[in-house]
Formats: C-alpha cells, structure tokens, sequence
C-alpha cells in the first residue's frame, strides 16, 4: 500500500483541504465513498505488476509469441480479482486481431525525367528510392507523373490547401512530412500521418504517394523487418500505417539526392521550399517528371489478440454506453543486443500503463455504486508495430461503436518523478478539457500545454486509433513541474529517455516512483469515472478537424 505520509496528502488533496492547485480550473465534486476507493490505488501493487509484466521470462511480449499469452494470462487473473467482466468476442476475455507482416520483394523503381533527353533511370532499391509492401496485393505495377504537393495538407479549418490549383489525377504525389508552423501541434501530427496522407492524396484522384526527404540527414526508412497491417476476416484491410487503400498503388520513400533532382524542375531548392510551406505558402507544382514501380509483396500472419473487459454501470440506460480505458500490453520482444541484453522487457513501455489500467480496476472494487455509464478496460496488442490492436478495436469493438464515448488511453506514463503536473495529449480538441482541468485540480496537478509537440505523441498511441473513428478521446503524460521549482522534468525525462526507450535497459532494475504511478492512475480513473457519471457525452469543439469520423 501507499507509504502512511503520502496517504495523509493524497487525502487532504482529494479532500479538496490541500492547497490550491496551479491550475485555476473549477475542482471536480466528487462523493466521499469515490474519494476513500481512490486511496485504494497501490503503489506496490504497481510495482508488482511491472515487475512481472517486466520479467525476462515474457520475453519482451512481442504479439504472437507465449511471452505476450503469459503477460495476457496475468492481466486476466488480475481483472477477475478486481470484479471485473470478460466483454471480449463470445463472451471471452479475448478478441482476435489478425496481424499480417508484408515484406518486399523484387521492387524495381524508375524514374523519366522529361528534359532534353527524358532520360530513364533506375534506381537501386533501399537506397535510392523505398517502396513499401502491399498487405493485399502480392503483384502491383504503377506509373504515373510526378507533382509535388508540399504537405500532402488539404485543411479548411486553416485555410490552407497543397492541392489548390494543381491536377494530380491518375498522378503520382510528391510530398514532405510535415505542416505549417501555425498548425496546433496535434493537428501536424494528423497531417504528418502516412495514412492520412494518402487518405488525402486519393481523395484528390492519386495513384501513389512519394515521401521526399528534405534533409540530406534523412534516412530512408528500413522494412526489411516486415510492415504490419490487420486484416478481417474477409481478409480486407482494416488498419494500417502504411497503407490506405487500393487506389494508392504505390508507396515509396525518395532519397535526398533523387528529391533534389526532381526539384529542379520548380526552380527551388529544397530548403527554400520547407521555409515557404513552414510559413504556410503552398510550392505545389508539376515536376516534370514520371515514376515507374513494379514490386512483389510476401506475408506472415500471426495470430493476436486484445484483452477485454467491462465493468458494468448502474443506470439502466446509459450502462449501455462506454468509457474506455485504454493501454498497450505488447513491447519489442527480443531484439539487438545492448551492453549484452537483448530482451526488450518494455518496463515503463507500457508495463507501467497496463499497471495503472489495472488500479483503476481496483479502484472501482472498493466502489459499492458504480457510475452511471459502464467502463472497458482494453488491454490492446500491437501498439508498437503501429496502433494495431487498438486500430481494430475502435472500427469493430465488442460493443457497438456508437456507444462508446470516450478513450482515456495510458501508455508510458513516465513514472520517474513525483506527479505534479500533467499534459493532456488530444483533449484540447473536445469537452474531455474541462474534465481534465477539474479531475486534475482536484488531485492538485496542473496543465499544461504538450512539452515536446514535435514528438507527434498525439498519433503515436491508441487514443488516435479512437479519434480516427469519431470518438474523443486523451492521453495523459507528464507535466514539466518538479518539486525544486526548475520545472525542467522534460529535461530529466529526456535523459532517461536517452538511455531506457525502447532499450532492453527499461526493465523493473531502472529508474522508477511508484507513488507517481499511484497518483497517475487516480487521475486517470477520475477522467473516467466523471465522463462516465455525465448524462451528457463528451462532445468535439464545434468545427474540429476531429470532429467528424475518419
């Protein structure tokens, strides 16, 4: 249990008797029954539960192998201690989620460019030019000419559009990742979304989609390893993060050298180019130039799995509606080899937040009244392979979408340091805002704004999976306030970030502070549970991007 100390101040917090929060948002009213089951989070518990999730036996529960069935074995048990209901297919705990890998095979590029000579070149795969695997397709053949499309960004909300005034119909697009510096942080992770780039280059009538590298520092990127997608069991597509549809034939990633060449036609180079789209001036323009892709595509299935469970609520109506609490329970599995381990036991990644999904189970046992709406609890496979899991449990749930209300996702809380104040990654884009700011004043956090909005945290975990289907949804992740008064916890977390992030380094021996972990997932619990007790469902802000469904 919690140390006697923290009880007593974790008490007078949720008591409201503590002092006054940073934040000057209105405090949550909260009954005194919610209040006392909220001590219930333990601290040990948290740490005994990544100790085993964490353990080298479960080899890095990478999707598919026994480590990841043994940690799913672990969690069930625990939900079932906890009171808490199998809601998975069939009335099971599980829902199945068929991962297929996609590899490349004999992929031959080409590009004509229309000059004096209109020169045809080859270029030599993974190192001119990458093209990624097609999980349906195993033969794919695709020409087309080239025109650049700066961001790929078709926006009104910002009024802003690459394809204004350019025909890119049966057309290859070039574009750079990236938006306009003016774009909210959240809404250039969207845009810089591979799927959604296609998603809008195919809405515009594209054949394909070529990722130009801007930067002579880029890389070009690696899928020797396989690309995962999830079929259904029609064997359609169903989640992705590199591929959209049949219309897109082809995705392909250019070299730096190849990008400039095609550039020259536009007159500019590629640095003059980022400054003007950064600055939100479109450079779209026709490249002169024609590309040639034929490429084979070979797969592995494997056979994964989500872990579901309910806890019903108490209103006979809206206990037919949902909140979500969302965390990964999947990691790398066994890997390269860092100062002699190469088990990738993914500690903090996300042990900790299946941890804290947990204790909040264990915060509603020791709730006699449950709240109005029933809550799932989601142990998601995938999310490090691309939001997989979680990308086929928000399309086909094992309750209807429609009632769903909200995901309050937890993935690598960062649990290093005491927990004193919290960003809220996604919530700025609907009314969960203002339960956070009450949820998160009352246990005396403040909020802030995302530290590192170049990080694209927003669409790097399962909470995007649920906006992608019209469901407003968050992730908590720490704040910058640190108990000195520097409020530089960025600074410390990049450190250990340096050295455990996705390192077989993360494991229980790192650096951790459970209380934090407590504390973590009363927050978290409280977002639910006030979402859950509301007669009304959390709403987008009026004229969101996110506002309707993807």
């Amino acid at each position: 249990m919690l140390t006697r100390n923290y009880l007593t101040l974790s008490w007078l917090a949720l008591a409201g008797l503590a002092s006054p929060a940073v934040s000057y948002a209105q405090k949550a009213t909260v009954d005194s029954k919610v209040a006392q089951a909220m001590q219930s989070a333990d601290s040990s518990q948290i740490k005994a539960d990544i100790t085993y999730l964490a353990d080298d036996k479960l080899k890095g529960r990478l999707p598919g192998t026994e480590g990841f069935k043994i940690a799913a074995d672990y969690v069930i048990e625990q939900m079932k201690k906890y009171g808490v209901q199998p809601a998975g297919e069939n009335g099971s705990w599980t829902q199945q989620v068929r991962l297929r890998k996609a590899f490349i095979k004999n992929a031959q590029v080409s590009l004509t460019l229309k000059g004096n000579s209109s020169a045809n070149e080859q270029l030599a795969s993974g190192r001119d030019a990458v093209i990624y695997p097609d999980p349906v397709t195993p033969h794919e053949s695709v020409s087309g000419d080239i025109v650049f499309a700066g961001f790929g960004i078709t926006n009104p909300e910002q009024h802003y559009d690459d394809y204004s005034g350019i025909d890119v119909k049966g057309k290859m697009v070039m574009v750079f990742r990236g938006a306009p510096q003016s774009f909210p942080s959240s809404e250039v992770s969207h845009f810089m979304d591979m799927v959604t780039i296609q998603k809008t280059a195919a809405a515009h009538g594209a054949v394909g989609v070529i990722l130009g590298t801007p930067d002579s520092l880029g890389r070009l990127a690696n899928t020797s390893r396989g690309i995962y997608s999830v079929l259904d069991d029609k064997g359609s597509v169903v989640v992705s993060r590199s591929y959209y549809s049949n219309q897109i034939k082809a995705l392909a990633v250019l070299s730096y050298s190849y990008t400039q060449r095609l550039l020259q036609a536009s007159g500019k180079s590629s640095r003059e180019i980022l400054a003007a789209l950064k600055s939100g001036h479109t450079q779209s323009a026709d490249l002169r130039a024609e590309l040639h892709a034929t490429y084979e595509s070979s797969y592995q299935d494997v056979d994964g799995f989500n872990i579901v469970g309910k806890i019903p609520g108490s209103d006979p109506k809206l206990k037919q509606e949902y909140v979500v609490h969302s965390a990964h329970l999947d990691h790398l599995g066994i890997s390269v080899p860092v100062q002699g381990d190469s088990i990738y036991n993914g500690a903090h990644d996300n042990a900790s937040g299946v941890a804290s999904m947990l204790q909040i189970a264990h915060i509603y046992a020791n709730l006699k009244v449950k709240p109005k709406r029933s809550i799932l609890l989601v142990a998601v496979t995938g999310e490090e392979l691309g939001d997989l899991g979680s990308g086929y449990f928000a399309a086909h749930p094992t309750v209807p979408v429609k009632n769903m209300v909200a995901d309050v996702n937890t993935d690598m809380p960062t649990i290093i340091a005491p927990l004193l104040s919290v960003t809220a990654l996604g919530a700025e884009h609907s009314s969960l805002a203002k339960v956070v700011d009450e949820a998160a004043s009352y246990l005396d956090l403040s909020v802030e704004p995302d530290p590192e909005p170049k990080e694209n945290r927003f669409v790097r975990s399962d909470q995007y999976s649920f906006v992608k289907q019209g469901i407003p949804a968050l992730h908590i992740k720490y704040g910058s306030k640190t108990p000195d008064g520097k409020n530089n916890l960025n600074e410390k977390v990049a450190v250990w970030r340096a050295k455990y992030y996705h390192k077989p380094q993360d494991d229980i021996n790192g650096i951790f502070d459970f209380r934090a972990g407590a504390k973590y997932a009363q927050l978290n619990f409280l977002i639910g549970y006030l979402v859950a007790n509301d007669p009304q469902r959390p709403e987008w802000n009026k004229g969101d991007i996110f506002a309707t469904k993807e």
